[in-house]
């Protein structure tokens, strides 16, 4: 890209864009204002980024975070000054919690107009606390040489700021002068006849995340922060427990934990949030009704390990960590990233290494037979054949429902967006493994209702027609997100599940103190979503059986948004689930 010599600013933003491009950038979302206009304007002339304008700042970030999310890289935000760039903070929590890069830009006005009633102006130093990976305020535009060599290592350094050790958020804070629009200035415009633009970019060369970061996956002797660990006591009654994972390779990532159970010949349960369950081919040993089983007090003792390896965080389940909390067995946590991820406070070692790094630490496997594994594995057959029996013969629209049949008609390998809530927990109890290759993305990072729509249009946008499964309160959390609908790039059915309220505080001990339950704690919002979805042009279709939402399911469209609206009882549901997710295993002996 040429540099836009026209003024100091469009030099200074200029070089920003091209070497974030030239270290891998793809995609710039661009919030309006004025203060921004230097770099809405650099980004939006880039031939090479995509630059997407977004009116909502919050519906902005989450975008940018589902598109950094999926691709595994950096993806640049800005706004303009004032109150715009607070409404990033509940993305930057997010993406710092679950480790996405993004390179925050907020435009600020000068020291001189600061702290004097100038207007649009805060205190933004450090406006997003101990979240960034890293933060600074840039210097005012300058297009002396040195100014200029400063400014591109910076954003260098920025970059890989975001990437490493662990991928987070880059806060850069940008001070402009004016002109801030495109009004020439002589001094800008005397340089361009010097500039080498090959010669001053000769340094910035592409930089990537490794693939697994976040996933505990690396290629085989990466370097960890424990390079051998000591001898671990790996008892016959051990089991592996992978938690939600949203690896860049999920395929690698799954191949990788099949082979750590076949080398210590352990049980893998499989979290719904996990990849593992739709590539189950790849491992005999997977148990996906857990929750379940363990509903079961007698089967729960005598399924007790000695030894549970961890691979990232910790399951969904409450039934499990009930369990593990009870039982005490000890506890290895594969997690290169330096997380504390021992919620329950345990006889727990964390190994900070990949799964790749602790297999060289062990022995070759031995085809030997084990008891445990094998006891784990009929009790998951015998409940897995109830629980799927059940869900074929359910014709009512019982929310759970929702989930298994998404687990058994969608296209392969199809980006699958779960929402927190009700949706991660009905994928927990009813996900079925298969070979469907479907690929899982969550916001569990902080485990919030914010930006869930705008988050599901980035991870789909220009990738492969997506599904976002969720509720409503949900999604009227995020409604400004349809206006992405005109640069949104692909398609996302967004399968809604409309009880009319928070069904997750139906399972609560709040539940039955009603009032204040229903008012202040379900929240029913009584919307006309079919009415919702014309205000923004959105399609939108009432399933009214099983049978029609599997017809709309496979094939999906390829362009678009569209709603497809399951009307069901929340209190129906809530009774449903307590009267049958203990009944799935109630009646196995062992």
């Amino acid at each position: 890209m040429p540099i836009d010599f026209t003024n100091t600013n469009l030099v200074w933003t200029s070089i920003l864009a091209e070497t974030l491009y030239r270290l891998g950038l793809t995609t710039a979302i661009v919030c309006p204002g004025s203060r921004s206009a230097p770099l809405a304007i650099a980004f939006a002339n880039h031939p090479h980024i995509e630059a997407i304008p977004v009116l909502d700042e919050r519906s902005a970030s989450f975008f940018a975070l589902g598109i950094a999310r999926q691709s595994h890289r950096p993806v640049v935000l800005l706004c303009t000054s004032g109150t715009a760039g607070a409404n990033f903070y509940p993305a930057v929590i997010e993406a710092k919690e679950s480790g996405v890069p993004l390179i925050i830009l907020t435009a600020d006005r000068p020291p001189e107009l600061r702290d004097c009633n100038a207007g649009q102006a805060i205190d933004q130093h450090k406006l997003y606390g101990s979240f960034p990976n890293w933060q600074t305020e840039l210097a005012i535009p300058a297009v002396e040489q040195s100014m200029l060599a400063y400014l591109r290592q910076t954003i260098m350094h920025a970059w890989g700021k975001a990437l490493y050790p662990v991928p987070g958020v880059v806060h850069l804070n940008l001070p402009f002068r004016e002109p801030l629009a495109p009004i020439p200035q002589p001094q800008a415009q005397a340089i361009a006849a010097s500039f080498d633009t090959e010669a001053f970019f000769a340094s910035v060369m592409p930089l990537v995340a490794v693939s697994g970061q976040r996933s505990a996956v690396a290629v085989s002797g990466q370097r960890s922060a424990v390079s051998k660990p000591s001898p671990i006591d790996l008892a016959p009654r051990g089991l592996i427990l992978a938690g939600g994972a949203q690896p860049q390779s999920p395929e690698d990532y799954c191949c990788a934990i099949a082979h750590l159970s076949k080398t210590l010949g352990y049980p893998v349960l499989a979290e719904g949030l996990s990849p593992l369950r739709n590539y189950a081919v790849l491992n005999p040993n997977l148990i996906t009704t857990y929750d379940l089983i363990l509903r079961n007090s007698v089967l729960a003792e005598k399924l007790v390990p000695e030894t549970v390896i961890r691979v990232g965080e910790m399951p969904t389940s409450k039934q499990l960590r009930t369990w593990l909390e009870k039982t005490q067995p000890r506890q290895w946590v594969i997690d290169p990233d330096g997380r504390n991820l021992d919620p329950l406070h345990g006889n727990t070692t964390h190994l900070r290494m990949s799964i790749a790094a602790f297999l060289e630490t062990l022995p070759q496997p031995a085809e030997t037979p084990n008891a445990y594994r094998h006891l784990w594995c009929a009790i998951e057959a015998k409940v897995r054949q109830t629980l799927d029996q059940t869900m074929c013969e359910t014709d009512t629209l019982f929310e759970g429902k929702a989930a298994w049949l998404l687990s058994q008609v969608l296209p392969k390998r199809t980006p699958l967006f779960i929402n927190s809530s009700m949706p991660v927990r009905d994928v927990e109890y009813f996900w079925a493994p298969g070979d469907s290759r479907v690929q899982p993305f969550f916001n569990r990072g902080a485990n919030g209702i914010d930006g869930t729509l705008s988050t599901a249009l980035g991870i789909a946008h220009r990738q492969q027609s997506s599904i976002m499964l969720t509720g409503d309160l949900a999604l009227l959390h995020d409604t400004n997100g349809f206006l992405l609908r005109n640069h949104f790039a692909g398609h996302l059915t967004i399968v809604l599940i409309n009880n009319n309220g928070g069904g997750i505080f139906e399972m609560l001990p709040i539940a039955p103190f009603d009032p204040p339950f229903e008012a202040f704690f379900a929240t029913p919002q009584a919307i006309d979503f079919a009415k919702l979805c014309a205000t923004y042009d959105v399609a939108y279709e009432h399933v009214t059986n099983w049978q029609q939402l599997e017809q709309r399911l496979n094939p999906l469209p390829t362009k678009g948004i569209r709603v497809l609206e399951l009307r069901t009882d929340r209190k129906a549901d809530a009774q449903w689930r307590q009267q049958h997710l203990g009944a799935f295993a109630a009646n196995i002996s062992i």
